[in-house]
């Protein structure tokens, strides 16, 4: 599926956390299933990453009441350590991640295709809140 209107979208948050922090939950499937989820009526069931250039990545996202899920799957096309996750989804869509440190503080920003389904605000809100969840987490460990 290909994206027809070369839009992309961007959302992003600043941690509270250092880089190192940030980048080993944003990666780590222990973590990945706590906080990958728009809102408290969905949860990842599973998460596999790895972390590589070339390597492959996959999660589960299910709505808690059974109704509906979805496989979230790619390839990276670029990994570098502690500034930057750039992969391809199952779909074609592209997707970068960047790292941005300033002492104790991290910004990520992530750039991507939307997909032709919903319309661009509900996919920026659900990646926006997703990315808020991650803060969220994130600070609290």
């Amino acid at each position: 599926m290909s994206n027809a209107n070369n839009t992309t979208i961007t959302v992003g948050t600043t941690v509270n956390a250092p880089v190192a922090k940030v980048w080993e939950v944003w990666s780590s499937p222990e973590h990945i299933v706590k906080w990958s989820t728009p809102s408290p009526d969905w949860h990842t069931t599973t998460a596999e990453n790895d972390l590589r250039t070339g390597g492959k990545f996959s999660s589960r996202m299910e709505a808690k009441d059974g109704s509906f899920g979805f496989d979230f799957a790619g390839e990276y096309d670029e990994v570098k350590e502690h500034a930057l996750m750039a992969y391809t989804l199952g779909d074609g869509r592209k997707v970068n991640i960047v790292f941005s440190t300033d002492g104790d503080t991290t910004t990520v920003t992530e750039t991507f295709d939307p997909e032709n389904i919903n319309p661009l605000e509900m996919q920026r809100g659900g990646w926006q809140a997703i990315i808020d969840n991650f803060k969220t987490y994130t600070e609290s460990l």
